[in-house]
């Protein structure tokens, strides 16, 4: 047995810890579309939150393990928002550790889903399934299929953890919560989109086959001006049909933002790396858009 003290921080950066804030984001959101109708038990919420966490980690450890083994982690140029954490190339004998973690994370997710089939029935099984299909293969396979690699991280983070997390709070499903997890969904997207730029020459190296190489920058600037509309025009169609509270209104200013961090996918492509405060735009609207709108929920 090796007596070399365990490095906290490597493995913690493994983990990617800014990027988990998402999960309870989206989960918070999900809880909002319930709190405006009914009570909610926080128990089940707190347990939804620990499960999307879990979750979130899991996809996070599993592709820092795999971007190392496949060498991309030694191609990639470090951003604050791309590139991985350059936590295993510094620290080799951390892998198995990390694999450990995401495996464990998954399990125990998995296990946090089974109770709440027990709980409600067999209609949730349908998100899990999809959920951990995401985390098992969103490395390994589905990072070389460009549609369902721009379509995973809405699904994941709009779809799963909004509609999952207002289903284990009433028990059955809200067309709802489907409506206000668009929101999520396109800015999820647009998250992962635009941060794929800045790797794409290494992920074309290792056999990737997302968005940007697939189809090229041009396509997928288009694709995320699309997936900012979509964000605009279902938070005012919203308001408009009475879905959505006047106050909601106040969502749309972070997806401006996202006009900002296109302006430097437009003029720096692959290059926007270089200049992360479009980055730091990218993130900041997809943080901030469903925290207004579940506060704006809440408060209505």
């Amino acid at each position: 047995m090796s007596n070399k003290p365990l490095n906290l921080t490597a493995t913690t950066q493994s983990l990617r810890i800014p990027f988990l804030v998402l999960s309870p984001i989206s989960v918070f959101l999900g809880a909002a579309t319930v709190i405006q109708q009914q009570n909610i038990n926080l128990y089940i919420l707190s347990l939804a939150m620990v499960g999307a966490l879990l979750a979130h980690i899991a996809v996070n450890t599993l592709n820092e393990y795999h971007d190392f083994k496949s060498g991309l982690d030694m191609l990639t140029r470090k951003t604050p928002f791309s590139g991985g954490s350059g936590a295993l190339p510094q620290n080799p004998d951390l892998a198995q550790r990390v694999l450990m973690i995401g495996i464990i994370s998954l399990l125990a997710t998995v296990l946090i889903g089974v109770f709440f089939m027990f709980r409600y029935g067999l209609e949730l099984l349908p998100l899990g399934l999809v959920g951990i299909f995401i985390i098992v293969t969103y490395t390994g396979w589905i990072n070389k299929h460009p549609i369902i690699c721009l379509l995973a991280p809405g699904i994941g983070f709009g779809i799963l953890m909004v509609v999952g997390t207002q289903f284990v709070l009433q028990g059955h499903y809200s067309a709802y919560s489907f409506f206000v997890a668009i929101i999520p969904f396109s800015l999820a997207n647009n998250l992962l989109l635009l941060n794929q730029y800045p790797d794409i020459e290494a992920d074309r190296r290792i056999g990737r086959q997302h968005l940007p190489i697939a189809y090229g920058i041009k396509a997928s600037n288009i694709t995320y001006a699309v997936f900012i509309f979509i964000t605009l025009i279902t938070i005012v169609s919203g308001i408009l049909l009475g879905y959505l509270p006047t106050l909601s209104a106040l969502a749309l200013f972070p997806p401006l933002l996202c006009f900002y961090a296109l302006s430097g996918a437009i003029k720096y492509g692959k290059k926007i790396g270089d200049y992360p405060n479009y980055l730091a735009a990218n993130v900041a609207a997809t943080i901030l858009t469903p925290i207004i709108l579940s506060i704006s929920l809440i408060i209505a």
